[in-house]
């Protein structure tokens, strides 16, 4: 099977030859071939070059286009400053001053600096893979995007002081992902991933209340363009599970904070889980037997459909054979 069938089948409830492994690899990946890190959140062609170097090296199953949460938030007028070992960081948030949200423009993906650039990447790794593997395209939740406009701590408090606005924000930061997501499909993407981190940090009310009805306007408008959709919420999300499990995504990614066999409990088996292994104690600081062990356990545990994976992003000093054992092929099991 190729990458891309193999992906397919997998989330559809068919046998596959093995398991598809989709770790997240972004400052690993640059420093495998030698990149600036800033070089690789800037430019495509370096961010493609180092993912299919790590694709093929590993065996990976998904072409990635993850760098930063600050892809959007460019389009809406902040300034992103380049780190040439870290992670692009955003020098000032539009609206941390006031929570304004008609202030904001409507970022348009294709002139926009740093969204064109991934459509770019997909476009890149269309050419390059062809129908061989999965291509993620990648875009913010409300929430995450939210907070990334008004600074985190402003949007914690909003959540409580000023539903409306903090809503309408959302909203805007929803139209702007669907339109973003759109010029990713466009371009090549099967997958078109969500990041939504500061859900973690949220009670299930104000989850419920205020932030999965926008999520799931969001994973609606993705399945209508014919995208598989990945949700990704950095942390604990146990407490978030019924209201996941009513957003009709294919894929979710659990972090290791979180209860994987209870996610499958409460999902079901119309989701695919991806996790859950520790991405520093367990893979950074792991040995290639232990990671290997534990990955079988987790699939053993959750079943079908399950995609390997790590909590979050694999941490840059990973040893080399660390990540070949936790991308080594796992046999289907019924």
């Amino acid at each position: 099977m190729t990458s891309l069938q193999r992906h397919r089948a997998m989330i559809a409830g068919q046998k596959v030859d093995f398991v598809p492994r989709l770790p997240i690899l972004m400052q690993f990946a640059s420093e495998f071939i030698g990149a600036d890190y800033s070089n690789f959140a800037s430019d495509y062609r370096v961010l493609v070059a180092a993912n299919r170097k790590c694709a093929e090296y590993f065996g990976i199953d998904q072409m990635n286009t993850m760098s930063d949460p600050y892809r959007e938030t460019q389009g809406f007028g902040a300034k992103i400053i380049y780190d040439k070992n870290a992670i692009p960081r955003c020098e000032s948030h539009p609206l941390q001053e006031a929570i304004e949200p008609a202030r904001l423009p409507r970022p348009d993906p294709l002139t926009s600096e740093r969204m064109r650039d991934r459509i770019e990447a997909i476009k890149l790794y269309r050419q390059q893979v062809c129908d061989a593997a999965s291509i993620m395209g990648w875009v913010e939740g409300p929430a995450a995007e939210a907070a990334d406009l008004r600074n985190l701590m402003n949007f914690m408090m909003d959540l409580v002081d000023d539903e409306t606005q903090s809503g309408e924000l959302m909203d805007r930061c929803v139209t702007t992902a669907i339109d973003f997501a759109r010029a990713q499909i466009e371009a090549g993407a099967d997958t078109i991933g969500i990041g939504d981190a500061i859900a973690s940090q949220v009670s299930p009310d104000v989850y419920e209340h205020l932030i999965q009805p926008r999520e799931k306007q969001l994973v609606k408008a993705l399945k209508d363009m014919g995208a598989i959709v990945r949700l990704h919420i950095c942390g604990n999300i146990t407490h978030l599970l019924p209201g996941i499990a009513d957003l009709g995504v294919d894929i979710l990614d659990v972090d290791h904070m979180a209860n994987i066999a209870e996610a499958r409990r409460v999902v079901g088996r119309r989701v695919t889980l991806a996790g859950n292994i520790d991405p520093v104690s367990g893979v950074m600081r792991g040995n290639p037997d232990t990671i290997r062990r534990t990955i079988r356990r987790h699939y053993e545990l959750v079943g079908n459909p399950f995609m390997v994976n790590a909590g979050c992003e694999i941490p840059p000093s990973t040893p080399k054979e660390n990540l070949l054992a936790m991308c080594e092929p796992i046999a289907y099991c019924p």
